[in-house]
This record gives C-alpha cells, structure tokens and sequence, in this order.
C-alpha cells in the first residue's frame, strides 16, 4: 500500500517541467533508460519575481536538476539488475522511483514495499549511499588525493597474519574494536577504542579491525584515526560498508592498511575496480563471503584474479543468524585445491567464541580469524584473547 513520507508546499507559483535528456547532457546508454523517463512530468512550484501568479512552460535547463536525479536513479536500477544477474540480492538504493516527486505546488516521496528495505543489510546499504553522497560534497575526490600525502604509511596486512600463523601455529587475528550492533545492541558500556586497541595488542593480536559506521553500530573514522595516532602497531582493518571507491581513498587518509569490500553488495565489476585502487594506495582487500543461498559468491570472488584475502562470514547478513559450519562448507573440494593454489589467506568471521571454534575453522582450512563480541566484552581484552585461543598467544609468550 502506498503512503505519503514527506509532503512539503512552495510557493504560489507553478511552473510544468518535461524533462528531456538532449545527448549533450546527461548522456546515458539507451539500454539505460526508463521507458517512462521521457514522459514523466515534474510540476514544482517557484517563487515568483513578480506579484502575479502565472502558470509557463519552463524550459529544460531550469529542470536540469531533476533530470540529474531521475537519471541517476535509472543507472542506480541498471546496476541492480547486472548485480542480481550475479546472485546479489542486495538493491544499491530503492528500485521504484526517482527521489522526489512533484504534484503541483507540493514535492512529496512515495512508500511502498518496493522502496522499502527488505532487511537489515539492504537498510544499512541504502542509508550508506546518502550519508556516502553528503561527505563526498563536503570533501571531493580531489581533496582526498592531496590528503594522500599526509597519511602515514600504509602496513602489510595480510603479512602480519601470516607471521602471526606461522609464529603461534594458530590463525592470525584480526581483533574488532566494536562498540555496538544491530543484533547485539551495546557490547561495551565502557568504550574507549585506543585503550581497547592497546589491550588487544598486548593480547597478541596480529592486526586490528575498527568499525567506522556510526548509524548502526556506534563506530567513527576518529576511532581508526586515533587508534593509528596512538602508536599502535597492528595494521588496521576499516570496517565499512564499502559502495564507492571515494570511501576506499577516505580510509587511506585516515589511517587504514586495509578495507573491506563485501561480495553480498558489490557486483565483480566493482570489486575488481576497488582491489585495483588498493594495490594502488598500498592498501589490502579483505573481500567477504557467505553461504546463505549456495555457493556462487565464493565462486565468484575465485574467479578474481589478485584477491590475496577473503573472509567467510558465518553470519547471515540478512537475518544475522550464525552457523560456523559455512566456514567448512565453502573450504571443501575444489574450492579449497583452488584457494592453496593461489595462496589466499582465508579469514573465519562471526560465530566465534570459544578454543573449539576456533579449532573447527582451522582444521577447515582458516590462516585468519576475525572477532569482535567474544573479546570486546571481556573487563580485560588481553586475557579475552587468551581465553578465545586456549593459551596465551602474546609475543611475550615463547
């Protein structure tokens, strides 16, 4: 059923926009365009110079604005379309209409179920892309490039998990510095992120994952900033829902060795298009998989050439349910000959609370393991760690 959002008046002029897309502007591939685009009539309502109120036929330029947005929303559907052809079942952004609509003297939006999330993940994604747009026009591409030459040295990630492994005999890991989630709600009352950050270094940690969403899970770009500003030495994993390459570049500038780009909402191209901007910067890829549906995402991401990092996320991130037997699931057979063939370091995530667990994924073919509630909760996140791992994996232990 549909309703009404917002529903704002103007002023008493009125003025009827035929939004037309000359190829000299705003030029789109045909396949890319709405069969109603041309048709569609967008009334608004101007002030006026003058005391009278006068209906005109505006021309196109004073609608250009409005075409922007019908256009972009159109692109938005073509890449939703190329993602569901690769299994991704995640919209960018809401599929059934442009962002405002106009009748008469009022601008209003429509709610129906088709531009309404269909779960959690899909709400994060489509939050993202607005809060994503708002920063990018605060601080543009180019002020990022520049930023560039001020942030500190980028530190290898994946090398400090294969140390790790190699020094304990167990997976490398990758320690979250997490306040909060949608499914848990507040983890730790008591937050400071450099203190926890140093605890989990002390701990053994190999390196760090900070999460920088602050809508759903309470974290900041100043968390990883000042975490890398404290002397720690583990490289940082920022933890961010990645949609545009301009967050990827943001990150760099904040301090990240390395981001994560999550297969549930990226199509190939974006992913390859991303890896190659992190090679780049120096930056590693730490590409997240699931098994929800079947098995294509690990296919898919397999089928990338240069991906050196891949995580299996035993939460579903639709529901948020959690079976750390995916992890076995999507090492077996083949998959597994091809991922030590490429030599991939594979990350078990979500589920993961005790020394058994922890046992389970490696004996599944794990050199990684990324946690976050079983730790973060501890009063002590050091001895979490030990207690996580059976034994104390600290470099002060021999």
């Amino acid at each position: 059923m549909e309703g009404i959002v917002s529903l704002r008046p103007s002023t008493p002029r009125v003025s009827f926009h035929f939004p037309k897309f000359p190829s000299s502007r705003c030029s789109i591939p045909s396949i890319l365009r709405s069969p109603m685009a041309d048709q569609r009539i967008c009334i608004r309502a101007q002030q006026s110079d003058s005391k009278d109120v006068s209906s005109t036929l505006s021309p196109f330029n004073e609608s250009e604005e409005n075409a922007l947005k019908i256009k972009e929303w159109e692109v938005g559907r073509f890449r939703d379309e190329i993602a569901s052809s690769q299994g991704i079942r995640i919209r960018r952004r809401p599929p059934t209409g442009p962002p405002l609509h106009y009748v008469g003297p009022f601008e209003f939006r429509i709610e129906n179920e088709g531009n309404t999330p269909r779960n959690i993940l899909e709400e994060i994604v489509w939050n993202k892309d607005v809060e994503v747009s708002h920063m990018k026009e605060k601080k543009p591409l180019f002020s990022l490039k520049k930023a560039l030459d001020n942030a500190p040295p980028a530190r290898d990630f994946v090398g400090a998990l294969r140390a790790s492994n190699l020094r304990t005999g167990l997976p490398g890991l990758i320690a979250e510095v997490k306040k909060a989630s949608p499914s848990r709600g507040v983890l730790r009352e008591n937050f400071d992120p450099v203190e926890i950050a140093q605890a989990y270094e002390k701990g053994g940690a190999a390196c760090l994952s900070v999460l920088t969403d602050q809508k759903y899970f309470q974290g900041s770009f100043e968390n990883l900033e000042a975490i890398r500003n404290a002397g720690v030495k583990c490289p940082l994993l920022c933890k961010e829902f990645i949609i545009d390459a301009w967050q990827i570049y943001y990150a760099r500038t904040k301090g990240a060795d390395a981001i994560l780009l999550i297969a549930a909402i990226l199509p190939d191209l974006d992913i390859k298009y991303m890896t190659k901007i992190c090679k780049m910067l120096g930056l590693a890829a730490l590409v997240e998989v699931r098994l929800v549906h079947n098995e294509q995402e690990m296919d898919r991401i397999l089928g990338i050439d240069g991906v050196e990092l891949i995580g299996i996320n035993n939460r579903d991130l639709e529901t948020f349910k959690v079976d750390i037997s995916n992890t076995k699931k999507l090492l077996e057979g083949k998959r597994g000959q091809m991922i030590c063939e490429k030599d991939i370091v594979i990350v078990g995530e979500s589920g993961l609370f005790t020394p058994a667990d922890i046992a389970y994924v490696q004996e599944s073919g794990v050199k990684a393991v990324l946690v976050g509630e079983s730790i973060v909760k501890k009063s002590d996140p050091a001895k979490g760690i030990t207690e996580l791992f059976g034994k104390d994996i600290s470099c002060n232990f021999q």
